[in-house]
């Protein structure tokens, strides 16, 4: 990659945690004239990147918003823990960019969706990437493991766990559980995923079984892109059991219901952030391919 790969481009990323500062450090060296705001500011700043006071500041004129890839949450607002306050974008914030402008994020809601089309931007979205999914997923089940450890009274060896989905994430979660000696239970639609799971020495199960062998689980992880984890499964389970949610927005688990029941429920969002660096130059190898493709076309007339 030179410096000048992306020269002239102007990139604003907006939102985020600490691998946005890795994104935004890369895309700078890339040659792009760099614009931030909302993610944790390094007390030494960032080589040519320019932080802002606001999202309007950053997105004026931009080619890209790259905004984070937890998703958007129930507000419609993005990812931003350390931002001052929710960063929506709407219609007032999305027309600073430049019209024909690209947004690249992980998931979009239906309302970024129609937003965007209504102003003439393009969404790209790339939480289906599976080679990229694969980079940053061992951060992200590290990340569930420690958050798990953090908020259970019992040990995950000898546990019996509940893993619900066996794609991209809930394969390497379940197999990592497997190596730490718990007692892991796969749930998964998909005949095949449940071979899988079974031949890398777990218990596998449809996941119509959930709330039957819900009730001799110790903690529950959804990894599934579903409203599958319902009040119906969750009371089943024993009260203060951990049932933690890895999936993009909206989400897989009735957290409501769960506080309801008694139970630790936690929407573990943002999980990449365990290895920022690691995960963050991952995420900007797939943005940086979607940029230059969407350059060539342009150039191309296309």
């Amino acid at each position: 990659m030179t410096g000048q790969l992306l020269e002239g481009i102007v990139i604003a990323v907006v939102g985020g945690d600490e691998r946005e500062s890795e994104i935004a450090r890369m895309a700078a060296a890339a040659g792009a004239d760099l614009r931030a705001f909302g993610f944790p500011w390094p007390e030494a700043g960032i080589v040519g990147v320019v932080a802002c006071a606001s999202a309007a500041d950053a997105l004026e004129g931009a080619n890209y918003a790259l905004f984070p890839i937890p998703g958007m949450g129930h507000d419609g607002s993005l990812f931003a823990p350390s931002a001052p306050a929710p960063i929506v974008p709407d219609a007032a914030l999305l027309a600073h960019m430049r019209p024909g402008a690209s947004i690249i994020l992980g998931t979009a809601d239906e309302p970024l969706r129609r937003l965007a089309a209504a102003l003439g931007l393009l969404i790209v979205e790339y939480e289906s990437d599976t080679e990229l999914m694969l980079t940053r997923g061992p951060a992200i089940v590290e990340g569930a493991i420690a958050t798990a450890i953090l908020n259970t009274v019992i040990t995950l060896h000898n546990a019996d766990v509940g893993v619900v989905g066996h794609g991209t994430i809930g394969r390497l979660l379940a197999r990592k559980l497997v190596a730490m000696f718990a007692h892991v239970h796969v749930f998964a639609r998909n005949p095949v995923q449940r071979a899988e799971a079974y031949a890398a020495g777990c218990s596998a199960h449809p996941l119509e079984d959930l709330a039957r062998i819900a009730p001799d689980l110790d903690m529950l992880f959804s990894t599934v892109s579903a409203p599958v984890v319902d009040r119906g499964v969750l009371v089943e389970l024993a009260k203060g059991s951990l049932v933690m949610d890895l999936a993009a927005p909206p989400g897989s688990v009735d957290l409501v219901a769960a506080e309801e029941l008694g139970l630790r429920g936690i929407w573990a969002r943002g999980l990449g952030r365990r290895a920022p660096v690691t995960v963050g130059r991952s995420q900007w190898i797939g943005i940086l391919k979607r940029i230059v493709e969407l350059e060539e076309k342009r150039a191309n007339g296309s």
